[in-house]
């Protein structure tokens, strides 16, 4: 598979608009020292040329099925094979259901069919096409099948049409090809579920209860994931940090929001439940309450929000494989995370000190204690890039054993 030393890559070039951002993409990915072959579909090419893709690449670009010289030369079964990773960029509606039903009518489609090769796709489309059923059933279909999604986004789309939908930027889909292309990727073709940062729960229109999380623990763990080789789906509550490249980001703003995401996001692998979510929240009043100065504060009914951590952890058939949950508290550290490990279910707790002083709880840095079955393990304080990639280490070493999953 591919050619020597230099890693290569199979591009699939579908059609719409964003075609175009391929050519751009050629250019990067061959400024990484990697070769890259094009099959344009016949949509595609009403968007890019044949001719302007070959003086990028410096390759032949392939586009006929039944042409025999490119049969004789290499056969398409051969060019499905002949390459360390296959793209297809833009994926269309069109081209992902032919992907999910096994289709074999043109070149990209055959090749894609007869491929042993992993396959990174890249969907770009209207926003009620991504999200209609036919589409995202067959985005389920080709997850399950171990396909790696990057994007789509959110945003304006040449139909000025905003939402999900629209091609990932050119450094997310090149940052998702070479993790793809890493020799060391332990988590490949597991699905990984991360939550991250606070929730806020609304009091009125501009008021609401939340924490200090900042993310950014959650943050380098699902990017820590991604570069493992899994396929992650990171749900964050409100945050500054953007999202990060090669995965799919879920933004929510209240705990039901975040449990209903997570449920979207199953089955999984693996989930990763950092996110600081709120215990309580209130109904909402529909307008800002107003501060008089004869008036008594208002008083606020708290009602309990739903156990993300303690659902997920539930025996049975959409339970993942390996569930962790992060304890942040200011007393008792040890004693408080065990009993939560205990108390909801999970497989492991990570536990951390987040006591004014610290500089843990919205800080680059984080000195936590791994809890599972068996016992506490203390790490170093570290950076928090440093623990993702630990905690993921050590994800991947567990992963390599088969554990029976809670009955």
């Amino acid at each position: 598979m591919g050619d020597g030393a230099t890693r290569s890559v199979l591009l699939v070039v579908g059609g719409g608009i964003a075609a175009y951002k391929t050519l751009e993409l050629i250019r990067r990915l061959r400024e990484h020292g990697l070769r890259v072959r094009t099959v344009l579909t016949d949509a595609g090419a009403r968007f890019v040329t044949p001719m302007s893709i070959q003086a990028l690449s410096g390759e032949r670009v392939f586009s006929d099925l039944f042409s025999l010289t490119d049969e004789s030369e290499m056969g398409h079964i051969a060019l499905s094979r002949s390459s360390n990773l296959v793209v297809v960029c833009p994926a269309t509606a069109d081209l992902l259901a032919r992907m999910a039903t096994g289709l074999a009518g043109d070149l990209a489609t055959t090749v894609l069919l007869a491929t042993d090769t992993p396959v990174l796709v890249a969907p770009a489309m209207n926003v009620r096409m991504w999200t209609h059923a036919a589409t995202q059933a067959n985005v389920a279909t080709l997850r399950a099948r171990g396909v790696a999604f990057v994007g789509p986004e959110s945003g304006l789309m040449a139909c000025n049409e905003s939402g999900p939908g629209r091609l990932a930027e050119t450094d997310a889909i090149l940052a998702a090809i070479l993790r793809g292309l890493s020799p060391d990727r332990p988590l490949a073709g597991r699905r990984a579920l991360v939550t991250a940062g606070p929730t806020h729960e609304p009091i009125d229109p501009v008021r609401y209860i939340a924490n200090r999380s900042s993310g950014m623990q959650g943050y380098a763990i699902a990017e820590a994931l991604a570069a493992a080789g899994a396929d992650v789906t990171l749900v964050s509550g409100p945050t500054t940090l953007p999202d990060p490249a090669g995965m799919h980001t879920v933004r929510v703003e209240t705990a039901r929001d975040m449990l209903d995401a997570c449920r979207h996001a199953l089955p999984c692998d693996i989930a990763v439940c950092t996110a600081a979510v709120a215990d309580w929240h209130v109904a909402p009043a529909t307008q800002k309450i107003k501060k008089t100065a004869d008036a008594a504060p208002p008083a606020l009914q708290l009602l309990p929000n739903p156990d993300i951590l303690a659902t997920l952890s539930q025996p049975g058939p959409t339970r993942p494989g390996l569930i962790i949950g992060f304890a942040a508290e200011t007393e008792h550290v040890l004693a408080h995370a065990t009993t939560k490990r205990e108390r909801k279910g999970c497989d492991w707790i990570v536990a951390n000190d987040v006591s004014p002083g610290t500089g843990i709880m919205g800080g680059t840095e984080n000195e936590v204690t791994l809890i599972d079955a068996a016992g506490c393990e203390h790490w170093p304080r570290l950076d928090k890039t440093q623990v993702a990639h630990r905690l993921v280490a050590r994800i991947a070493t567990f992963l390599q054993t088969p554990h029976p999953k809670p009955e």
